[in-house]
């Protein structure tokens, strides 16, 4: 094996000081990558600190820093007068708390032939055994109608055979599902669409790669807020793009900003999570919406509006997309449909001018050859009948007692502690906690205490460190023990 100073730390270890992500978690996430994708394999040593922060160029306290947590979390392990070490994967899972799924990248045979490796696709996605958890705000499958569905899906089956040919009834299908999917979303979205304008997908992940296969190219500068979407922002530094994040403000992203950026560079796409900022759920204001809108048609550029959460908003009259008022042909909006039925029946849906989504459907015919035929006649039902209406009528009350109710413990449990604003949409709370801590070690805090927080929703920088609180698969004895270990691991940590 190599010695430590031999390893090229540089050629997979990527930091970017001038990002709002603290630079030792930025340390600390990178190793994590380097071990999972087996470029440190079990067993290496690593160099001394000292060394080590001259090849990083980073400050050595900032280094030990990041091994401290990577030894809490058990990925590494320092033995007195021999060094540190890369811990094996069977002993990480000892001394973790949770397992992080992963795809195996190495095989214990040699590949006989070489081929691409993305270090940007790590599934960042954490499973745990504990009885209690959050995410970043998961509906309740729980709450799934079945029997409805049951009901449509056998009455579907049950009836005769048609003359027609397959491939007839797929499209007769597909137009029938389309034609009330559009009439769907125009009627609770605003949007103004017909189906030429809609093209729908197994899922919301498959729109969003679609969307940015054919938009963007290497090179191309995308704006994203900060905090964003961690998936999104995956999916859009993997088409080759040069992301350019600029700060959210009380009223949403800043638009001040954004026009320097403009005026100093051509960008090709803002990606704005709706109008409801994810993950701090904050509200693009009315003005805001229209700057946005003004901007792009003055400077060019595509807003690929991504609407993940319009099913659950808690009032009469919601917020409509900026898509509802796009007279240029600027937005492409992208969502989902059916978050809170089986898997397996939920949508995907692109919405955009014509011309766009012909081209995008030239690439779902490899991606999705073939239409679920059944599937489609059973939603097509499920809308025309109004069962989707009452699905979600239902469910939003449901939502709204919980929402509710998880405010009013954080108000008793956490007062004083945190600072928040009420979400009026959404299954999460944005929760910025007002003591200085690692929440790293609170996450290990929570674990021991029986209660999961996945990393995904943990928030950390220099002059922030928030968590984003998902309510919606949780019911009120789940929610008030769930508090009570944040409230109680926060005691720990603060008096250690």
């Amino acid at each position: 094996m190599s010695s430590p100073v031999e390893i090229p730390f540089k050629s997979f270890i990527q930091l970017k000081p001038e990002e709002n992500t603290a630079l030792y978690l930025q340390i600390v996430f990178e190793f994590i990558k380097a071990i999972q994708t087996g470029f440190l394999p079990e067993g290496t040593k690593l160099p001394g600190t000292r060394i080590l922060c001259k090849v990083l160029a980073v400050n050595r306290n900032t280094l030990i820093k990041a091994f401290q947590d990577l030894e809490s979390q058990g990925w590494i392990e320092t033995l007195p007068n021999k060094g540190t070490f890369i811990l094996s994967q069977q002993k990480q899972k000892n001394k973790a708390e949770f397992a992080i799924l992963k795809e195996q990248l190495q095989s214990p045979f040699d590949t006989g032939f070489t081929f691409k490796r993305s270090t940007i696709l790590e599934n960042p996605t954490e499973i745990s055994n504990l009885p209690y958890q959050f995410n970043d705000g998961m509906p309740d499958l729980r709450l799934v109608q079945t029997d409805v569905l049951a009901r449509l899906y056998v009455s579907k089956l049950k009836r005769h055979k048609s003359s027609k040919t397959y491939e007839q009834i797929q499209l007769r299908s597909h137009s029938n599902f389309k034609t009330q999917f559009s009439n769907y979303l125009n009627l609770t979205r605003g949007i103004r669409i017909s189906t030429s304008n809609l093209l729908t997908t197994s899922s919301h992940e498959i729109g969003l790669y679609l969307v940015t296969k054919v938009l963007i190219n290497p090179g191309d500068k995308v704006v994203v807020a900060s905090p964003g979407y961690y998936m999104s922002n995956m999916t859009l530094t993997n088409t080759g793009a040069q992301i350019i994040s600029i700060p959210v403000n009380e009223d949403g992203i800043d638009t001040k900003r954004l026009k320097e950026i403009c005026e100093t560079s051509p960008i090709r796409m803002l990606y704005l999570t709706s109008n409801y900022n994810y993950p701090t759920t904050i509200l693009l204001s009315a003005k805001k919406r229209i700057e946005v809108l003004e901007l792009a048609n003055q400077y060019g550029f595509v807003i690929l509006e991504d609407d993940y959460d319009f099913d659950f908003h808690y009032d009469n009259n919601p917020v409509l997309p900026l898509a509802a008022f796009d007279s240029h042909q600027r937005v492409v909006y992208i969502g989902s449909f059916g978050k809170s039925l089986p898997s397996g029946f939920s949508y995907g849906f692109v919405a955009g001018p014509s011309d766009f989504i012909k081209e995008l459907e030239k690439h779902q015919n490899i991606l999705e050859p073939s239409i679920d035929v059944m599937k489609e006649q059973v939603l097509t039902e499920w809308i025309s009948e109004g069962e989707a209406h009452r699905l979600s009528k239902k469910n939003k009350k449901i939502y709204k007692e919980r929402r509710d109710f998880f405010i009013s413990l954080l108000n008793e449990k956490l007062k004083g502690k945190i600072k928040f604003k009420i979400p009026p949409r959404g299954l999460a709370v944005w929760v910025e906690w007002l003591d200085d801590f690692n929440l790293i070690k609170f996450q290990k805090e929570c674990a021991s205490n029986e209660l999961f927080l996945p990393k995904t929703i943990l928030y950390q920088t220099k002059d922030l460190t928030a968590t984003r609180l998902g309510f919606g698969h949780l019911e009120r004895e789940e929610m008030e023990k769930a508090v009570s270990i944040l409230n109680k691991s926060l005691q720990n940590i603060l008096s250690a």
